[in-house]
């Protein structure tokens, strides 16, 4: 084996079996492409003396990676089961769609990420990797970066299965999920094509990658010839040399391609669509583009970030994930593994657009808890382009306390852009205290409250990710609202969050605690609020104007804010207020226990009798 021991499966050409079995899925495609031309002593000379051993390697040499449901047992699976049948081994074949009957691998066993490579009656094999990880919707629970990289070895042994054993009906498999999961991944992407970092994911991983050009050519080829695909592989510029790639081609050619427009969507997580969700809230032509994260763990590269946002405009973004630590095959960090500060930063609550509560992150950080929890949807509606609204609930990060995130997408007749209001409500069986930080890109342009900075630089907290953020200034809350603008890109930003008295706003920096530099020095805004039971936050984050270099002015940059209050609050209804510059007042209620589209509901509020159907209202 490889001398080098970083891997739970170390490999013979490489450090690790899932390099050992993207080499073996392309080998198995070069092989197949010579077969005919070779002899039969050369056919017979490779495969006793390279493949067959190689393929045995990689699965029962190695159960502990083949024969589990994860991104890298679906490269081997693909691999065996690729070689097999190019080799006609109908034994390497099963092996392949089946796992291994005896692996002979303990219950609860772990890889080096902290993942479980076996769970108690899980099926393995290739096709339990197409039940078990992708809901009905065709998303992934890893996260589309892991997505993007598992594509390939799904739909190039989906490819060859279908052309030699059609029998299976592999695309028909789970409904479809196989071509279903080519659009999810599509639609999990900014305006530049780029993927959204959930989970483990590294910014900057896009439609334009090797996985993508296999996923999209042969999503058009048998999946019914979508038009939209298309312009996609036009951008891509390229396409495989084989049916589907020419069939693209020659769409491409004769001028077939239509636009993919992305829309507003909610994804489900699990492989029976009940395990939370990915929704995105978008408007116009991506002009803004929300991320709600309230899905299941995301296996070992998962996150403790339930109730999570991020926040784009144009394909930049507003309000980041984090993403990964980690150096993808830049060998002078970690030798381009994951780092250290993937588990005590990036994976952590307050790297994420959440809240955390008493300074410990979401299931205690703890792998085995988190797996077997997700968020519940309260209610997604994108009918009206002008509001969207996302809600879901968490119960089980921090055992006795409930937290309710509502967000809405609202386009304000008085306001230049639409504007993100975002409802974070908690109840609690303690006081407590509660972090909720923005991660924003940019620079800081004016507060509306008075705050000092530290003559040195230290650390916010000594674990669970507070090591490694800087504390650059800290002030007090004012009356009414808090007011936090910045500006990144040309264009302007605020935020504005209701206020409590004692409330503190707290300005951080990542880099702490971090000699080697392995993290980025990216800014946060955190509001802090200290013993408290249940209580309710109010924001909006308002994106606004424009500033040129070239004319060197600035158009629009205040908030159109005048005053954002919270009128109602308690288990069935919060509803908030939201005043303009200009005088016009609306309010958006959201029915806290109720989401029947059905139900009928009033509420009081001021002397007003406010009355509608369905889980929220809005008016202006």
């Amino acid at each position: 084996v490889h001398p080098q021991t970083r891997s739970y499966a170390r490999g013979k050409l490489f450090w690790q079996c899932l390099n050992d079995s993207n080499w073996l899925v392309y080998m198995s495609q070069a092989y197949d492409s010579i077969y005919a031309w070779l002899s039969a002593e050369e056919r017979e000379k490779l495969e006793q003396n390279l493949f067959r051993p190689f393929a045995d390697f990689i699965s029962v040499g190695n159960p502990q990676f083949f024969n589990r449901v994860h991104n890298h047992s679906t490269w081997g699976n693909a691999a065996v089961g690729m070689i097999g049948l190019v080799m006609g081994d109908d034994e390497l074949i099963h092996r392949a769609l089946y796992g291994i009957e005896d692996d002979g691998l303990e219950v609860g066993a772990r890889d080096n990420d902290g993942g479980f490579i076996k769970v108690e009656g899980q099926k393995v094999g290739f096709l339990a990797n197409l039940e078990e990880p992708f809901s009905p919707d065709g998303y992934y629970t890893e996260g589309p970066y892991y997505q993007r990289y598992a594509m390939l070895p799904f739909l190039a042994f989906s490819q060859a299965l279908h052309n030699v054993k059609p029998e299976l009906d592999i695309y028909g498999y789970k409904d479809g999920v196989m071509l279903k999961a080519v659009d999810a991944l599509l639609t999990l992407s900014d305006a530049d094509g780029e993927f959204f970092p959930l989970n483990d994911g590294q910014k900057g991983m896009s439609w334009l990658s090797r996985e993508l050009v296999t996923a999209v050519d042969l999503a058009y080829h048998e999946g019914g010839n979508d038009p939209r695909l298309l312009s996609i592989a036009e951008k891509q510029g390229r396409v495989l040399l084989d049916d589907a790639g020419r069939s693209v081609a020659a769409a491409v050619r004769d001028g077939k391609a239509e636009p993919f427009v992305n829309q507003s969507v909610n994804l489900s997580d699990g492989p029976d669509g009940d395990q939370g969700g990915v929704a995105i809230l978008r408007y116009g032509n991506e002009d803004l583009a929300l991320v709600f994260k309230y899905a299941a763990q995301g296996l070992s590269h998962g996150h403790y970030d339930k109730l999570s946002l991020s926040l784009y405009e144009q394909g930049d973004e507003v309000l980041q994930d984090y993403g990964l630590s980690r150096f993808v095959n830049i060998q002078q960090k970690g030798g381009g593994n994951y780092l250290k500060e993937n588990k005590s930063w990036a994976k952590q609550t307050i790297a994420h657009n959440t809240l955390t509560i008493n300074e410990t992150s979401h299931f205690q950080g703890k792998y085995e808890i988190g797996s077997q929890h997700h968020s519940e949807l309260h209610f997604f509606d994108a009918s009206d382009a002008n509001v969207q609204v996302v809600s879901a609930v968490e119960t089980n990060a921090y055992p006795g306390s409930e937290m309710r995130r509502t967000l809405a997408m609202i386009k304000h007749e008085g306001f230049e852009k639409p504007f993100l209001l975002d409802i974070f409500r908690v109840e609690s069986d303690g006081k407590n205290q509660y972090d909720l930080p923005y991660y924003y890109t940019g620079q800081v342009l004016e507060v509306n409250f008075e705050y000092d900075t530290p003559a040195e630089l230290s650390a916010l907290g000594g674990a669970n990710g507070y090591q490694h953020l800087y504390l650059e200034g800290k002030g007090k809350a004012g009356s009414g609202n808090t007011k936090f603008s910045w500006m990144n890109n040309g264009r302007f930003y605020t935020l504005t969050s209701v206020t409590h008295p004692d409330d503190e706003f707290l300005f951080t920096r990542m880099g702490a605690n971090d000699p080697e530099f392995n993290l980025r020095r990216d800014p946060g805004f955190m509001i802090r609020r200290t013993e408290t039971g249940g209580t309710a936050f109010a924001s909006i984050v308002e994106a606004h104007g424009s500033y040129s270099p070239v004319t060197e002015l600035a158009v629009n940059s205040r908030s159109n804010i005048a005053e954002l209050k919270i009128v109602h609050d308690d288990a069935d209804y919060t509803a908030v207020s939201v005043q303009a510059l200009d005088g016009r007042e609306s309010v958006f209620i959201v029915s806290n226990s109720d989401a029947s589209e059905s139900t009928q509901h009033s509420l009081e509020i001021g002397g007003k009798v406010m009355e509608w159907t369905g889980p929220y209202y809005y008016a202006e």
